[in-house]
């Protein structure tokens, strides 16, 4: 089975449909979470999702948006992004986004989690540290998350070592027997890593591998519709950078 692997879209649809149309042909898709918040096309991404995907998870932005946590821990930007991202919202993709979850088990071994296992909504994993601390959070072989904005890659192998790294296009994580893993795709919509391409990866469960990719996207584009909108300058300039 091949499975899509996207995260953290941030209602960014030019970077979507670019992933959307890259894709080779899969059997799921998998969204881990932060549809929306920051971008200027919450219900359309939304909308994908919940066309596409087998599973989709809710993040911190998402619910942020909904109002179901508070945005005073929000930067200014952010906090405006999800105010407009809220009000933006259909009743039936907000009652669909609210059914979401941020932490779920699935076939085949995995555990999804936007954030973290051990924190759901709110925990970067930005070091083999943390990443190490919550393999007590699950009970799978993999863990899948999101939330970083950074494609990575955490074992913890069968003799005890581990590695932890930031992955780049191309490069493939073995899935090895006996080893434990989190790993992360990377942000569709907004990416962090100095790289402003839209970041995706690929489970193939069969082949026990996950690829992770990279596509260029019209960023001009969506930088004119989050202008258009009336959201922060600053929305679109960091889409340029990947930061």
């Amino acid at each position: 089975m091949l499975i899509a692997l996207v995260s953290d879209i941030h209602a960014n649809l030019v970077a979507l449909e670019a992933v959307l149309e890259q894709l080779p042909p899969y059997d799921q898709l998998w969204c881990l979470g932060d549809t929306i918040g920051y971008g200027p096309r919450p219900n359309e991404c939304l909308e994908y999702m919940r066309s596409l995907a087998t599973h989709v998870l809710t993040g911190n932005h998402d619910l942020g948006c909904l109002g179901k946590i508070s945005l005073v821990d929000f930067n200014t930007v952010a906090r405006i992004a999800n105010e407009w991202n809220g009000r933006q919202l259909t009743p039936e993709l907000r009652a669909f986004l609210d059914e979401r979850p941020a932490l779920v088990a699935v076939e085949p071994d995995a555990t999804l989690a936007h954030a973290s296992p051990r924190d759901p909504v709110w925990e970067y994993i930005l070091d083999a540290g943390t990443a190490r601390a919550n393999l007590a959070h699950f009970a799978s072989t993999l863990c899948l998350v999101g939330h970083t904005h950074v494609p990575m890659r955490f074992a913890l192998h069968a003799d005890g070592k581990t590695e932890f790294g930031h992955m780049q296009r191309g490069m493939t994580v073995e899935l090895q027997p006996g080893s434990r893993y989190i790993v992360n795709p990377g942000s569709v919509g907004q990416p962090r890593d100095e790289n402003p391409q839209a970041a995706y990866a690929l489970w193939d469960t069969e082949a026990r591998t996950i690829r992770f990719e990279r596509i260029g996207y019209d960023v001009g584009a969506t930088q004119k519709q989050i202008l258009a909108a009336g959201l922060p300058p600053a929305l679109a300039e960091r889409l340029a950078v990947g930061m």
